[in-house]
């Protein structure tokens, strides 16, 4: 840049260029244009909204919208009502755009503690961000799931597994501590098995189960979530960047090196009609 003074754009532009190789891998993704950044890609994303069946006589809630892919598919299913919980300002005045309806709603807070009325909702989802937390927080969202749920309300998810389900216990933190170093956000997949566990010690009976491989930055899944000329744009603008082009390159080499460890799941489970207290 030949100018001696910057416009607040263009400062926030070099520093977020500066950033980047500390930035969040799924913020860089969303920086160089990527707008599909869940783990198993739009088809993922599909079968659980599918299975969760949102019509319009369901109030939904969705754990960190992020970018609002979701939300907008949900939305297109016209629920009664919708509410978002995003703990990032910035995330949430984007899902914001989205909404447009008196009864559609994006707050800021935490998955943890949404501060909704108890059996509030018919259905709750969240996509790729139980991945990113330790066990304790995990527990304690999807604990928080089965509260706003009334009796009979779905829950789904969307996120990283491990696989096999014996996979040694050494190895799968390996695979989470190089994980963590690649995409700058601790991340804490577990194997399928875990994954249902977790629902069922909660309270929850799982319904519906599909898996995907962990394919996010391969060229076909990067065509499928995206299409043609994203992809396309997406791929040249990494390629324009030496700092995005090394972090996604280096990414894409740890997902492929564990490639027949990871993986991608999406689980919709039922809060029993005749529940006891969890």
């Amino acid at each position: 840049m030949n100018c001696t003074i910057c416009t607040p754009a263009s400062k926030t532009h070099a520093a977020s260029l500066s950033s980047m190789d500390r930035m969040p891998g799924h913020w860089l993704l969303a920086q160089m244009g990527k707008r599909v950044l869940r783990p198993g890609g739009i088809e993922l994303t599909r079968f659980m909204l599918e299975r969760l069946a949102v019509c319009s006589d369901d109030a939904a809630v969705e754990f960190a919208p992020g970018l609002g892919v979701t939300a907008r598919l949900t939305l297109e299913r016209r629920p009664a009502s919708y509410t978002a919980i995003e703990r990032d300002e910035a995330a949430a005045a984007n899902v914001r755009r989205y909404l447009n309806g008196p009864r559609q709603q994006c707050r800021v807070g935490s998955a943890e503690q949404t501060g909704l009325p108890e059996q509030s909702a018919t259905v709750v989802y969240g996509e790729a961000m139980l991945t990113m937390q330790g066990p304790e927080q995990k527990r304690r969202i999807i604990a928080e799931a089965f509260r706003l749920l009334k009796p009979g309300g779905r829950y789904g998810v969307h996120e990283m597994s491990l696989t096999p389900d014996d996979l040694p216990i050494q190895e799968q933190e390996e695979i989470s501590r190089e994980m963590s170093r690649e995409i700058h956000v601790g991340a804490r997949p577990l194997t399928r098995r875990e994954w249902r566990e977790l629902l069922e010690a909660a309270g929850f009976s799982i319904e519906a189960e599909t898996s995907a491989p962990m394919h996010l930055l391969e060229p076909g899944r990067l065509i499928r979530d995206e299409g043609f000329f994203r992809a396309l744009r997406f791929a040249f603008k990494v390629v324009r960047s030496p700092e995005a082009r090394r972090r996604v390159f280096s990414m894409r080499r740890m997902f492929r090196k564990h490639r027949r460890r990871l993986a991608a799941i999406a689980l919709v489970a039922v809060k029993p009609t005749a529940s006891r207290n969890y």
